[in-house]
């Protein structure tokens, strides 16, 4: 404990106690807010890798050699392929679902709408709502702006109707399961769904950018402009979360803080 003595105007002294946790206290768990700088690399990556990739660079030299190299490795399911080429497929197409936006979104309504029945809020609800529209608008602008293709697209590796980059899958795990973790601490969920959503959100976009690639689905450059683009746009949703949904909704923290991660 540690004693606080502050004067007020009328020269009246108050004195009160500030409760600092102990060293045997376990840190509160956190939120999962990427920090300031955090999210400026993040962006700043974005950035240049995209200058780089448009101007025909290095890493593109790098993303044809990685995907010569996944290419040999007959992962992808080819028509005509036996049940066992199948079965390899299978197995690794089922770790891009961690980063699909039906799956996620299954799993986040049900979140959002046990929350809004149990507690009588719509924050939640609003937080999602906000994440996948800046999701949609960001990572398709992206997509249909450099209109780069996939890597088993035939011929230019820009054209119109190309839409790889960045990995959707990857900026979607990123950001959408960093929002489920964000309800379940804030919210003060059970700790075990506190710790599940924390390893999706920590794992779960590379597990997903590694199946992504190891399919030839996605460039490598795609998955890593994926992930950073969700982490630019979870340090907004946080940050429009404390500008304007908290005041709009009259909403109050209910367990931990917004530290970050």
């Amino acid at each position: 404990m540690t004693s606080v003595t502050s004067r007020t105007a009328g020269g009246v002294g108050v004195t009160g106690t500030i409760r600092r946790p102990s060293a045997d206290e376990a840190p509160a768990p956190s939120t999962g807010r990427p920090g300031r700088w955090t999210v400026l690399a993040a962006l700043l990556l974005t950035v240049v890798v995209t200058v780089d990739l448009l101007s025909r660079g290095r890493l593109e030299r790098m993303d044809l050699r990685v995907s010569e190299i996944v290419s040999d490795w007959g992962l992808r399911s080819q028509p005509g392929g036996g049940v066992g080429d199948e079965v390899v497929y299978r197995s690794v197409w089922l770790f891009t679902l961690v980063g699909g936006r039906g799956v996620i979104l299954v799993v986040l309504a049900a979140l959002v709408g046990w929350l809004a029945w149990r507690r009588r809020t719509l924050v939640p609800v609003a937080r999602v709502l906000l994440a996948l529209l800046l999701l949609t608008v960001v990572v398709y602008g992206f997509k249909y702006g450099t209109g780069r293709t996939a890597p088993a697209y035939p011929g230019s590796f820009f054209h119109r109707d190309g839409s790889s980059y960045p990995s959707g899958h990857v900026a979607n795990a990123v950001l959408m399961w960093g929002v489920a973790r964000w309800q379940a601490v804030e919210f003060g969920l059970d700790v075990r769904l506190q710790r599940a959503f924390r390893g999706l959100a920590v794992v779960g976009p590379g597990v997903a950018g590694v199946a992504m690639v190891a399919l030839d689905f996605h460039w490598v450059t795609d998955a890593v402009v994926g992930a950073a683009v969700g982490i630019v746009l979870l340090g907004v949703v946080h940050g429009l979360d404390q500008v304007l949904l908290r005041r709009w909704t009259g909403a109050r923290t209910t367990a931990q803080d917004d530290r970050p991660a």
